[in-house]
């Protein structure tokens, strides 16, 4: 158990810098433009990577206790190709067959050169074992990837080109086996995309957000309302928000957070009508937000010189508990205004749709003052409510105030107000190696949650080079009961006749839709879109009561029993 992070401010100096930033918030200063400089610019040509020498090595898996890293920038043979750097990864996990992951991130095929491309790699059995590593779009730049799964396991890939700034859109409709040409979605600099998967009539949009350096002035947000194959044109977010994420609550509302100029303050914007097709999205809520500490990026120094310590990150409750379902949580690595640590990871929640929030809970429980650095705050909420979060963490480091780091852990079961005790999940890594000519890690990690565990994708080096690793935090749980594979096999509830450690249910689909039978909610009749009105259970497909009838009411069904 963690308690609330202690109040009040440093000294003077402090107190200043608030009073300035108030003011900041009121509108009554502003930065100058030189401090609205972008922060991901192409620099060096790209290195042909076919032109390259290319040693392979061992991609070694690293474990701590039940924790086993694997490398995912690898290539056909599973091997890791030096010279290489890789950083800033997202992932994200198919709602139909959770064997299948995507995983992206900033590939520089030579440490010589900082220009990136997007890369991408895929797993089809859950992380155990990783595809060939590839780009999308070779020599063309691409950074700050995203990735989002749809309702109907489509693939969103979102990546940053510049000079000048705008995003496109790279969709999968295949499980992976293939991606489309791009879309352009306007776009900017530190862009975060979510997609509805809700079962309202927004199902299946996407949201996007993204910061000051970007296609179109002071118009931040962009939406899809096709699936991904357009983009509608952008429109303001009136605090804008940026360097922080967009996320869908249980109601289809559109959530975005992020930190302002001066990077001490935070707001969080709600949408309710972005996801009405017919409708001009506009944002009817911003809140204040206090972290009890303010962002910091391009320090000169720290364990991530060159770029932000961390990104801020905002999710909602999507469980059926009757109190908590529909609160909103983020959380951000901050400097914190008390004390002396560098950094910690600041949690804040509001239990009332975003008209109030808590005051900050320090996540990580290392002891107060001891110099250590918690950099790359991550988090993601399980279906159950259950709230993760990982982070990077020198306590370890001798001293503590270096920048040795391990990756962290920690969870929420009651909405926030206590936390579990730290778990080290990594083994130590010097951030400062492998550096390709800029000096960062990347800006940000990711993490998907389900009620078992999380897949986390994170950044490190391990070898002495920056390499891209997926760790799986608990058993998997591919039919989505809550209790784990390996549990549910020894138990009899499922078979593995193959011996792969797979629930047999969680590999076959035998109406072919290419949702796996322990994930479809209409097991013989095809319907990849997973559709469910009345949220029953039962696909419309074949739900008898796809109208809202139930049996006893007056009426009459929808459909016949198939």
């Amino acid at each position: 158990m963690n308690p609330p992070f202690p109040g009040g401010f440093r000294a003077c100096a402090e107190a200043s810098r608030v009073a300035a930033l108030a003011l900041l918030w009121l509108g009554a200063t502003a930065l100058p433009a030189a401090d609205r400089r972008p922060h991901e610019q192409p620099g060096d040509p790209p290195a042909e990577a076919a032109a390259l020498p290319r040693d392979r090595g061992p991609a070694a898996a690293f474990v701590v206790g039940e924790f086993e890293s694997v490398q995912v920038n690898v290539d056909a043979d599973g091997l890791n190709v030096t010279g290489d750097a890789a950083n800033e990864p997202t992932l994200a996990v198919s709602p139909l067959d959770r064997r299948r992951i995507a995983v992206g991130w900033r590939q520089f095929d030579s440490i010589a050169s900082n220009f990136r491309e997007a890369g991408l790699n895929v797993s089809l059995d859950g992380g155990h074992t990783w595809e060939a590593m590839t780009t999308l779009g070779d020599g063309v730049f691409g950074s700050d990837p995203v990735l989002a799964a749809a309702h109907d396991g489509t693939f969103h890939y979102t990546t940053l080109h510049a000079d000048p700034y705008w995003t496109e859109v790279y969709r999968s409709l295949d499980d992976l086996a293939s991606w489309e040409a791009p879309v352009y979605a306007f776009g900017g600099d530190k862009e975060w995309t979510a997609v509805d998967r809700t079962q309202g009539q927004g199902r299946g949009h996407l949201y996007q957000a993204w910061d000051y350096a970007g296609c179109c002035g002071d118009d931040w947000f962009a939406r899809s309302i096709d699936g991904g194959a357009s983009f509608q044109s952008p429109l303001p977010i009136a605090t804008q928000p940026f360097w922080g994420t967009t996320t869908v609550g249980p109601a289809g509302e559109v959530w975005v957070a992020g930190t302002h100029f001066g990077y001490n303050t935070f707001s969080a914007a709600r949408s309710t009508n972005a996801q009405d097709p017919s409708a001009t999205p506009s944002f009817d809520l911003t809140s204040g937000l206090n972290l009890g500490g303010a962002l910091v990026f391009n320090a000169g120094s720290g364990p991530n010189p060159g770029g932000l310590l961390g990104q801020v990150w905002i999710d909602i409750d999507r469980s059926a508990h009757p109190q908590r379902r529909g609160w909103i949580y983020v959380l951000a690595t901050v400097d914190p205004f008390a004390g002396s640590d560098p950094h910690d990871v600041h949690f804040i929640r509001s239990t009332d749709g975003g008209l109030t929030w808590s005051a900050p809970v320090r996540v990580n429980d290392d002891t107060v003052g001891n110099g250590a650095w918690q950099w790359f705050g991550t988090m993601s909420v399980a279906p159950d409510g259950r709230i993760d979060a990982v982070w990077n963490d020198t306590r370890n480091a001798q001293p503590p105030s270096g920048y040795q780091s391990q990756l962290f852990y920690s969870y929420s079961e009651d909405g926030g107000s206590t936390w579990s005790p730290n778990v080290a999940l990594s083994p130590p890594f010097d951030p400062h190696l492998g550096w390709p000519n800029q000096n960062k890690l990347g800006d940000y990690y990711g993490m998907v949650s389900d009620r078992v565990g999380a897949d986390v994708i994170y950044a490190a080096t391990f070898g002495g080079e920056q390499n891209v690793f997926y760790l799986r935090i608990g058993d998997r749980d591919c039919n989505d009961n809550g209790v784990g594979d390996a549990t549910d096999i020894a138990t009899g509830f499922d078979t593995d006749l193959d011996g792969s450690g797979i629930p047999d249910r969680c590999e076959a689909d035998q109406d072919g839709d290419g949702a796996v039978d322990a994930l479809d909610n209409c097991v013989a009749i095809p319907n990849r879109n997973q559709n469910d009105a009345d949220e029953n259970g039962a696909g419309d497909a074949c739900d008898v009561f796809s109208d809202g009838f139930e049996t006893g009411d007056s009426g009459r069904w929808s459909q016949s029993v198939p």
